[in-house]
């Protein structure tokens, strides 16, 4: 699969996203696809930036397909404007317009300072949303955009509960914004929330591909925290893939092997028993690709697992 000359840069910062590693991974996938399958789309960098005929990004979160929808159906021109509205009616910043000067704020230290309790007014007001409406998910960006990292994190009372962030809805997230939303309406894209585990993969046409890029078991971060992820729902997701080869249906499972001491011991059990599966080690710095052995100097020893031969170069 061909790297595009303009890659998309999803205006979801989700964690883990594999934007800065699309140059290696696309090469990666095979081509003429008939159904790619997204099964952990996150904020969709992936998808938006591949071939196919159908798209299938799926998430478990409700929050993250909700939104995905509701930017797919809505003009970007408009969703820009509405986004605009929102701030102004809250009184964040918009250094757009204004510069950082207007708000006694610099690029160094960021417009958290200024934001803080307009960002919270908002929060507040978005958390006392009772149905997902198109108000909701115009809120619920505006939060992303204005929140600590520009991450989606929500409380187990279903509320959202970043802190401010340094920045706003500044011209380079708005074209982001353009850019993602003109592509997921471009392409033939169906945005699903279940778990992996509930995917049928029956109904998949000949040619289709499944693509993985899970919470990695050995790492911290938000969306394996509290045990949203854990040993048993690796070895469900191993299992999946087993029956993904077993239909004949190709799939690249993104993860790490070992990262900063730590090993995935599941995982390099998984490769041994499989002595089909490809191991492409990629480059941790995002620069170049080292198929054939692991670079040593790497912290983090991310791969691409595939059930069918890759291209080198």
């Amino acid at each position: 699969m061909q790297v595009p000359v303009n890659i998309v840069a999803s205006p979801l910062n989700y964690t883990g996203g594999k934007r800065k590693l699309l140059p290696q991974l696309l090469p990666l996938f095979p081509d003429n696809v008939s159904t790619f399958v997204d099964i952990f789309c996150g904020g969709c960098n992936v998808a938006v930036n591949s071939t196919a005929d159908i798209f299938i990004c799926n998430d478990i979160n409700p929050n993250l397909t909700g939104l995905l929808s509701f930017m797919k159906k809505t003009n970007p021109d408009f969703f820009i404007s509405k986004i605009k509205s929102i701030i102004t009616d809250f009184k964040l910043s918009n250094t757009t317009s204004n510069g950082y000067s207007f708000y006694n704020c610099n690029t160094a230290n960021g417009l958290g300072k200024y934001n803080k309790e307009r960002f919270l007014s908002l929060r507040e007001n978005f958390n006392s949303l009772a149905k997902k409406n198109d108000d909701y998910y115009f809120k619920l960006f505006v939060l992303i955009v204005f929140c600590f990292n520009n991450q989606i994190r929500f409380n187990s009372d279903g509320k959202f509960n970043l802190p401010v962030g340094k920045r706003d809805f500044n011209s380079k997230i708005q074209k982001k914004v353009i850019d993602f939303i003109i592509s997921l309406q471009t392409k033939n894209i169906k945005i699903r929330n279940e778990n992996f585990s509930d995917f049928e993969l029956n109904k998949l046409p000949e040619n289709s591909f499944v693509y993985a890029d899970p919470p990695y078991l050995i790492t911290c971060a938000a969306y394996n925290e509290k045990n949203g992820w854990t040993e048993e729902s690796e070895y469900a997701l191993l299992s999946f893939l087993d029956k993904c080869t077993q239909k004949n249906i190709k799939f690249a499972l993104s993860n790490v092997l070992e990262t900063d001491g730590k090993v995935n011991q599941i995982l390099k059990d998984w490769l041994s028993k499989n002595k089909n599966y490809i191991c492409c080690h990629l480059d941790y710095s995002y620069k170049n690709s080292n198929y054939q052995k692991k670079n040593p100097t790497n912290k983090s020893d991310e791969v691409l697992i595939t059930n069918y031969e890759v291209q080198n170069g």
